[in-house]
């Protein structure tokens, strides 16, 4: 008998869009011998299913289900292919936990914590794992950017502390005007920014995921901005400005401590499902710094989890196809 499956995707934040690229590539690769699918679009004016004949069905949020004409639908599971808020930071988590419904990914304790970048490097951190120095602004006790320069060395990141896609981001070189509205840019996304030193080197991602209890590492991918391009930041990322090699031409020695590190991180925050790490590897240091955590990274056809996948000899049904049945192995 085929199984209920929720996809979702939208959310109130403005990586909403990046979440409707993701639900393309998801939907065209789940296996419809093994599951009924069901896109469920969320948003702040209600949580959508639109039908094939036009309709657009609500769902019941007192036990997520769907009405549709005389059926009622129960979901066996929920695919969460939602990039920012209320996805990916453990509110929906949370809310799955409570009605017992198995869904991809981390659960909401690690998404709520890593989706708070300055909260997941200071758990990396204590667990021995490199991370930059790096100091949390709050916008309401901010007062001026003094404390920023005394405290870290330039170049540094200005980046809203929650959330993920890089929106909201600057690189700063030297202490300047620049540095306060670079600040002034993070604070209209989230009234947290991260103040972090930048790393110099090579810049990594890697997946990450579980099947069958075992914790999978996917081929490394080097990523590097074009020239016109500072740094990776969401045009980078989404509008063609960089370069991404998978899997990345590195040596062994080096592949094997990213490798390592990841798989810690993964162990760490307790993850599950498939997450994407991202590494600055610092050669005078000779390790990996970890950047920051993604417990839902994209999924589009471009994106590079899909990449890594292929290149590991996997197609992506069979992928989402173990990611779902992890999943209900959880709740069992």
């Amino acid at each position: 008998m085929k199984q209920n499956i929720a996809l979702l995707t939208g959310g109130f934040s403005g990586e909403a869009v990046i979440s409707y690229k993701s639900v393309i590539t998801i939907n065209n690769n789940l296996n419809r011998e093994l599951f009924n699918v069901y896109i469920i679009d969320i948003k702040k004016d209600g949580w959508w299913y639109d039908m094939p004949d036009g309709r657009k069905v609500e769902i019941d949020k007192n036990d997520f289900s769907l009405h549709l004409d005389n059926q009622k639908i129960i979901f066996d599971a929920v695919f969460i292919g939602m990039h920012g808020t209320p996805g990916e930071d453990g509110k929906l988590q949370g809310y799955f936990d409570i009605l017992k419904i198995p869904y991809t990914g981390c659960d909401a304790a690690t998404s709520s914590l890593t989706f708070n970048k300055r909260y997941a490097v200071a758990v990396a951190g204590m667990a021995g794992i490199a991370v930059a120095n790096s100091i949390l602004l709050i916008k309401k006790n901010f007062k001026s950017p003094d404390e920023i320069v005394k405290s870290l060395k330039f170049p540094v990141f200005i980046k809203p502390n929650n959330g993920g896609s890089s929106i909201g981001m600057s690189k700063v070189n030297e202490p300047s005007d620049e540095l306060g509205l670079a600040i002034e840019k993070a604070f209209k996304e989230d009234d947290q920014v991260l103040v972090e030193e930048m790393i110099s080197g090579r810049e990594f991602t890697v997946g990450v995921f579980k099947s069958e209890g075992e914790i999978i590492v996917l081929p490394l991918t080097e990523v590097s901005a074009h020239s016109d391009k500072d740094f990776f930041d969401f045009e980078a990322k989404y509008h063609g400005k960089s370069d991404e090699v998978t899997p990345a031409i590195v040596d062994e020695s080096i592949a094997e401590k990213i490798r390592d590190a990841a798989g810690k991180v993964y162990t760490v925050f307790n993850c599950g499902g498939v997450v994407r790490i991202d590494f600055i590897y610092n050669e005078a240091d000779g390790k990996p710094y970890m950047l920051e955590v993604n417990t839902v990274p994209g999924q589009s056809e471009a994106s590079i989890i899909p990449q890594q996948v292929r290149a590991m000899g996997w197609d992506l049904q069979e992928f989402y196809t173990k990611l779902i049945q992890e999943c209900l192995v959880k709740i069992q």
